[in-house]
């Protein structure tokens, strides 16, 4: 398997560092030693989170609690001020995330936010380590926000396709039937690299960043298997069926007609523009196929990667190994999306034995 040191995920991780540092400079001075010290144990993509979620904090302390907190902008708070928090200012910043407007970067823009439980867990954690942090450094008398209660989130139920659902997607996606007529124009010139994806997506399970993210040399036929980066940036080498191996062929066979933009020579999957496909764009093709077989399940290419882990799951009921194929560094992460599908198989064992007739 080719050992692939691409542009291409060179390139996003410099854009990454450039938008940390950018977010870095706009907030007090001594965070700076927090994104230092967690550098190390945590990815470019956990840290800009965080620095976003600080500065909608800092934020909310100058506008929202200014009689406490009277600083003219953000960066003139100090670490003194937070040993001031108490558990009242996190459980009215909490009530704030709810609904709140923000002023953008862009002078005159103002936007309005809202946030359900599951985002505002994800705010506090940002602050839980955030805080902790300075807490182990001594630079802070406790951690306060390990006094507040995380939000609780309601585990929702996962929405995939059914069996017949996945075989009347690629049909769609092959035939056009279903399409407008306005789609179908298009259809002529993405059919295979349109079925291509979608096999992929649903024969292995991977990630629309690392779909987007695959170059042509991290193919190899002879083994009918891929090199795809992770999250955090590490390497793994997935496997595919022979079907999804067909659908990629035929659309190979078809790429190399086309000319790519240059910078995009290597680029697996192109956009009618000759380029890299984009996020949006994949977005946007499963979207246009899966809202006509299953115009209720809002299918997502998160949606496509969740029929792939429930078929793996109900096919092999090994936990551990969807765990390994999706990427997942946690096994209890995938349990607790596809337990729900144990529990189901234990209560069809329930009624498959009668007592009486």
């Amino acid at each position: 398997m080719p050992d692939s040191n691409d542009a291409f995920q060179r390139d996003k991780a410099k854009r990454n560092i450039l938008k940390l540092r950018s977010l870095i400079q706009k907030l007090p001075d001594f965070c700076f030693e927090f994104f230092r010290g967690i550098e190390p144990n945590t990815t470019l993509l956990t840290q800009i989170g965080y620095a976003y979620d600080l500065r909608i904090f800092f934020t909310f302390l100058i506008q929202e609690l200014s009689d406490e907190f009277n600083r003219p902008t953000i960066r003139d708070i100090s670490i003194e001020d937070l040993s001031r928090i108490k558990p009242i200012h996190i459980e009215i910043y909490l009530e704030y995330l709810t609904y709140y407007f923000k002023d953008e970067d862009r002078p005159g823009t103002r936007s309005e936010y809202e946030n359900h439980n599951a985002g505002k867990k994800r705010k506090l954690s940002a602050l839980r380590s955030f805080f902790d942090y300075f807490f182990k450094k001594e630079k802070l008398p406790n951690n306060v926000i390990a006094l507040v209660d995380m939000p609780k989130i309601h585990e929702k139920a996962i929405i995939r396709l059914e069996v017949d659902e996945v075989a009347n997607l690629l049909d769609l996606a092959e035939s056009g039937e279903g399409l407008t007529e306005n789609q179908r124009k298009y259809h002529q010139y993405t059919r295979s690299r349109d079925l291509a994806m979608l096999s992929l997506f649903l024969g292995t399970g991977i990630r629309i960043s690392e779909c987007v993210g695959l170059d042509i040399d991290h193919f190899d036929f002879n083994v009918n298997g891929f090199t795809v980066y992770r999250k955090g940036g590490n390497q793994s080498i997935l496997y595919f069926g022979d079907e999804v191996r067909k659908a990629l062929l035929d659309y190979l066979e078809e790429r190399e007609h086309i000319e790519p933009k240059p910078g995009h020579e290597n680029a697996f999957f192109l956009s009618m523009q000759k380029k890299r496909i984009s996020n949006r764009a994949v977005q946007n093709l499963v979207k246009k196929y899966a809202k006509i077989i299953a115009p209720l399940k809002n299918i997502s290419p998160h949606k496509l990667r969740s029929t792939y882990g429930t078929n793996l799951y109900q096919e092999t009921g090994d936990i551990y190994l969807v765990a390994d194929v999706l990427g997942h560094k946690d096994v209890n992460t995938t349990r607790k999306h596809y337990a729900a599908l144990s529990d189901e198989k234990r209560r069809m064992a329930a009624k498959a034995v009668k007592l009486r007739e």
